[in-house]
């Protein structure tokens, strides 16, 4: 076997090796196959023809970009299921009664009747206590 031919042998090897490394990154990290949806109310009686999932992916998306920890394969995890919940709930606080959002111009507490001024972190806090 000549260079030419060997040279080609190891770049044809190379890459089928990059693609078999790329197909087994593709599907660790593809979302898997959705295979069936189905609408239930939980309760009340909602018009489920205008039921939609937009409203909890918009409250999903907005939790991952503002907790470090619900984004994949970070280090910034919680070791205890505690320490999860906590969070959890400081972050639906602070977005809840101290973020003035940009289309109410308010806090979603004070549209909603809740709270009557835009909470300071100090007083999410002491509320926890």
């Amino acid at each position: 076997m000549n260079l030419k031919n060997r040279i080609n042998a190891i770049n044809k090897k190379l890459s089928l090796n990059q693609q078999g490394a790329f197909a087994q990154w593709a599907v660790r990290y593809s979302p898997s196959a959705c295979v069936g949806c189905e609408r239930n109310s939980v309760f009340g009686n909602p018009n489920l023809s205008r039921a939609s999932t937009s409203h909890i992916e918009r409250q999903n998306l907005t939790v991952r970009m503002s907790m470090r920890r619900m984004t994949r394969l970070t280090n910034a995890f919680s070791k205890k299921w505690v320490n999860l919940k906590w969070s959890y709930a400081l972050q639906f606080a602070y977005y809840n009664f101290c973020r003035i959002h940009q289309t109410l111009k308010v806090t979603p507490a004070m549209e909603a009747g809740i709270a009557d001024h835009v909470w300071s972190l100090s007083e999410v806090i002491e509320l926890a206590k």
